[in-house]
């Protein structure tokens, strides 16, 4: 039966098909287009793109920063006040210029939330006098310090939590989201293609009303057939003529849909093979929740929101309450006339702050900062259980819905072969004679021609089932294993 109706599909578009070159596509080669060149596809990979950008930048907060700062130079030619060491100030005329570089390595502490760094440079100050210039050194050799807040939130700390999540969770919206183009190519596919069919049957239809016609013509004028027979026959040729004219006018609109989605530029004929159905599985319910929950970017959303309201509730507690901040670092540096001394028998310079912050009244507002936040925590957790329970629920939907569709394939076969069968007896009847009712032919004919188009939308929504089902799970159940992605061709 499959092979018939994969030989009709083929004989359906004979005549629609010019002598030209005939360009065949299956519904899997459609759907590998779609997959990597239509307009979806495209954004889609944008999509990750961005995605990944983000987490890099992400992870390069927690590298090491080397940065170069440097003044060449900084002149200053002005009438400044002087204090004299008598106490006196009087206003002078300044000319100096500064030079200065330095190097300065940092480092980010993701689980303490402070800073580590090390440090050198160079300072030259030249002082331009009336009479004479004097030139002077100051060398910072080394310089090691630490900044550190002790009691404030630490947003690194649930950066690292939340953003390789995110990460993740592009990832698999990037594998749904191909898997979305499947379906809307298998709709692209299957309009098409049903069109390509409706073209078939309209100038089929055409030609055995023609045909009729052309018979009764001959019975009426023997006497055999009433006026009225001959009439209907004749309006149902109208009909069928102009049916094919608006069954060619709906293929070409689809086919123009069809190539703008796939973004096919050639002009070259397109012919749709039907789609050949060899087998079918079941997919257990448990298999199908539990693969969700591992492999898709819903149940990753779950755990990121709760996360997230977690973060939330943690910085209204720290933030606005008692506070430490310290600062500490340790250096050699020294000052001289020339370059060689400013390097010679350096200094020890030491640096220690801690800072303390105590909010003494604030009417209560850092206490209802934290009640909000724990509401709304209890309000995230509450939304997320129950999308947990919705997400399942359509996920046996789903699965129960794709468990119908062997039953109904073989119904939709079953009724395409009853009802021609039916319209080729009750043709062959009418052509010989034993049938004279013009209205149960055209009620045969009416009936197959839906039995066949309803075959054909059947198979489209076995095919969409099961590439939802997919999406919903990123699993091939046919194949039995998940559905992966290499990130490495998506970002080259």
């Amino acid at each position: 039966m499959k092979k018939i109706y994969f030989l009709i599909g083929l004989l359906f578009t004979v005549n629609i098909i010019p002598a030209q070159t005939i360009k065949r596509y299956t519904l899997e080669e459609v759907i590998h287009i779609a997959q990597k060149q239509s307009p979806d596809a495209l954004m889609a990979i944008h999509r990750f793109r961005k995605s990944y950008w983000q987490y890099r930048t992400f992870k390069a907060t927690y590298l090491p920063n080397l940065n170069l700062a440097a003044t060449l130079p900084d002149i200053n030619r002005s009438i400044n006040a002087i204090s004299a060491p008598d106490g006196n100030i009087s206003y002078a005329s300044q000319s100096v210029s500064n030079y200065s570089i330095g190097l300065s390595l940092n480092q980010k502490i993701g689980l303490t939330g402070g800073e580590v760094f090390i440090n050198t440079g160079l300072q030259r100050m030249d002082n331009f006098f009336t009479d004479t210039t004097t030139r002077q050194y100051l060398s910072n050799m080394v310089n090691i310090g630490i900044r550190q807040p002790i009691f404030t939130y630490n947003p690194y700390k649930w950066q690292k939590k939340i953003e390789p999540l995110k990460y993740e969770e592009a990832k698999r919206l990037y594998m749904e989201s191909e898997e979305d183009i499947a379906i809307k190519a298998i709709n692209q596919f299957f309009a098409l293609l049903t069109a390509q069919i409706e073209v078939g049957i309209a100038q089929k239809n055409y030609h055995n009303y023609d045909t009729l016609y052309r018979i009764a013509k001959g019975r009426y004028n023997l006497g055999k057939i009433a006026e009225n027979d001959l009439l209907q026959l004749q309006l149902n040729l109208l009909k069928a003529d102009a049916s094919v004219e608006q069954a060619k006018l709906n293929y070409n609109d689809k086919l123009f849909r069809f190539k703008s989605f796939l973004r096919i530029k050639d002009s070259n004929t397109i012919r749709l093979i039907p789609p050949l159905l060899t087998s079918f599985f079941n997919v257990p319910v448990s298999k199908a929740v539990e693969e969700a929950r591992q492999n898709t970017s819903t149940a990753l959303t779950f755990t990121e929101r709760l996360l997230e309201a977690a973060s939330q509730l943690n910085m209204a507690k720290m933030n606005g309450r008692f506070d430490m901040n310290l600062y500490a670092s340790f250096g050699l540096s020294q000052t001289s006339h020339t370059l060689q001394e400013a390097y010679n028998e350096p200094l020890n310079q030491e640096r220690v702050s801690l800072g303390i912050t105590l909010p003494l009244l604030d009417w209560g507002r850092a206490r209802g900062q934290i009640k909000i936040a724990m509401s709304n925590e209890d309000l995230v957790k509450t939304a997320v259980q129950q999308d947990k329970i919705d997400f399942e629920q359509n996920i046996y939907l789903k699965v129960m819905q794709f468990a119908m569709q062997k039953k109904q394939l073989a119904i939709a076969a079953k009724s395409d072969t009853v009802a021609q069968l039916r319209y080729e007896i009750t043709h062959k009847r009418y052509m010989i004679g034993m049938v004279n009712d013009v209205l149960e032919l055209n009620n045969a004919q009416i009936d197959n021609d839906n039995a066949k188009l309803n075959y054909f939308n059947t198979l489209k929504d076995y095919w969409i089932n099961y590439y939802q089902l997919r999406k919903l799970t990123l699993y091939d159940f046919q194949k039995n294993r998940p559905i992966k992605l290499d990130t490495r061709l998506l970002v080259r």
